[in-house]
């Protein structure tokens, strides 16, 4: 088997694994409701279950690591990059035969699965994230006895159609094939206010007009992320018998357009217009973005969208022993900071859009389409002549095109420092030489104000240093 780094210190044996609580942890942690509500133990012993996490970096491996921890689980975190001395260094594309797993799982009561992704590239394919490396994790528990073992997969992978439903079926499907006590664990669409996807969705709901795929009838249930910890907790505690697959949704469903609306007034937004989006121009939109890094809207996730996410709630409330949240909670004591974090997700995109528009229309226009004599007219008045008004007219030019280019490809503090500064100076210049346009009704030098406060906007959330 490949050697790999480990973390310093990690401790591989049973007793060792007792030594990865968090820092600052005591032996007698508080133990949570839902954990008394959850039964007994699957390891029977009824005390600390030691559970590895695979994906603990990702937004529903996260929440999980933190929920146990606070439970009392000694969590161990498997990571791509191992740092931290609770973490183990795993990676799902090179962990492809379950012997890669033997040394891994020394010590593991539990082991749950919550590797995934939602787009795959050459680096991360569907294939070695939800299949290969599960199902050669799965063996290694099954030959080693692991007592439980939890398969984070998705609601719709049992008839879905898409590569990525098909990849995690067939994750799901051998791991029931196997003689090992496992859960498979299907959430509809999570929401947490860390995750993209709800990010995503929150910065839609933001917008004053909502774009509808189809008219935004699809059907949805999406589950708190609080609350599909909660079941997995729950399911990692409880003695099962046979392998057993359950649907984790939310208390609510809602058609596409109404959890957009709820969002919106869950944020403290007002009044919003719709706008419904034909099925098939979304499909062309899907196809042009199916190869952009990070785009949200693919192929996959159009499909996956239209089949909607929803199923029965009862087995749900059965396991959490409660009703699960209405997405009406979701957003509840954060929804300041997270109106703030929609709007800034498309507001500086916005701006600079349309200032890099402004400065490539005003270079395009002075060469290509505004009379070239008026144009040196204008320079005699500002005391250029000859050669130096046919330079100052090709640099301006080159400027107003570079600066439209860097606005898009290259932003930062001191892109718009000096077009603040270049607006000024042209200001100047105007109001010196030409004053009469300053009280032009069509307001040509008045409207570099409010291009001034784009600017000024920018300037001031630029995060880049």
């Amino acid at each position: 088997m490949r050697r790999r780094r480990r973390s310093a210190n990690l401790p591989c044996d049973a007793a060792g694994l007792a030594g990865l609580r968090r820092v600052g942890s005591t032996g007698n942690r508080a133990i949570s409701p839902s954990r008394q509500n959850c039964g007994r133990s699957a390891t029977g012993r009824g005390g600390d279950v030691n559970v590895l996490i695979c994906g603990a970096h990702g937004f529903i491996g996260a929440a999980l690591c933190e929920r146990l921890e606070k439970s009392g689980h000694t969590v161990i975190r498997g990571v791509r990059r191992a740092v931290a001395k609770n973490e183990l260094e795993v990676d799902y594309t090179r962990d492809r035969e379950a012997t890669q797993w033997d040394a891994l799982l020394q010590g593991v009561d539990a082991v749950i699965n919550a590797v995934g992704i939602l787009i795959e590239n050459r680096q991360h394919t569907f294939d070695e994230v939800h299949t290969k490396a599960p199902i050669a994790l799965f063996d290694a528990c099954s030959r080693l006895r692991i007592r439980r073992v939890i398969q984070i997969s998705a609601l719709g992978a049992q008839c879905g159609a898409t590569p990525y439903f098909k990849s995690k079926r067939a994750a799901d499907d051998y791991l029931q094939s196997l003689s090992v006590s496992s859960w498979i664990v299907r959430p509809a669409l999570v929401y947490g206010s860390s995750g993209a996807s709800a990010a995503f969705f929150r910065m839609l709901a933001s917008l004053p007009v909502h774009p509808l795929p189809a008219g935004g009838h699809q059907r949805l249930r999406p589950v708190h992320v609080d609350d599909l910890t909660e079941a997995v907790e729950c399911l990692l505690e409880t003695d099962a018998g046979d392998q057993r697959v359950v649907d984790v949704v939310g208390g609510e469903e809602v058609e596409y357009r109404e959890m957009l609306s709820i969002y919106r007034r869950s944020l403290g937004l007002g009044r919003f217009c719709q706008m419904s989006i034909p099925a098939w121009l979304i499909g062309v939109g899907a196809a042009l973005l199916n190869r952009i890094p990070g785009s949200m809207l693919t192929g996959d996730t159009w499909r996956m969208l239209q089949a909607g996410s929803t199923a029965d709630a009862s087995a749900t409330a059965t396991l959490l022993k409660r009703p699960p949240r209405s997405l009406r909670t979701f957003i509840d004591r954060d929804a300041a900071d997270l109106l703030h974090r929609a709007l800034s997700s498309w507001r500086c995109i916005l701006l600079r859009s349309v200032l890099s528009f402004v400065w490539i229309w005003t270079a395009v226009s002075s060469v290509f389409l505004y009379p070239r004599d008026e144009s040196f007219a204008l320079l005699t008045r500002a005391y250029l002549q000859g050669t130096n008004a046919i330079v100052a007219f090709w640099l301006a030019a080159a400027i107003d095109f570079v600066f439209g280019a860097l606005t898009m490809v290259k932003p930062g503090r001191l892109l718009w420092l000096s077009q603040a500064v270049l607006i000024v100076t042209y200001s100047l210049i105007i109001a010196v030489t030409m004053p009469e346009i300053l009280w032009h009704p069509f307001g040509a030098v008045l409207k570099n104000l409010p291009i001034l406060a784009i600017l000024l906007i920018l300037f001031s959330e630029d995060t880049s240093r």
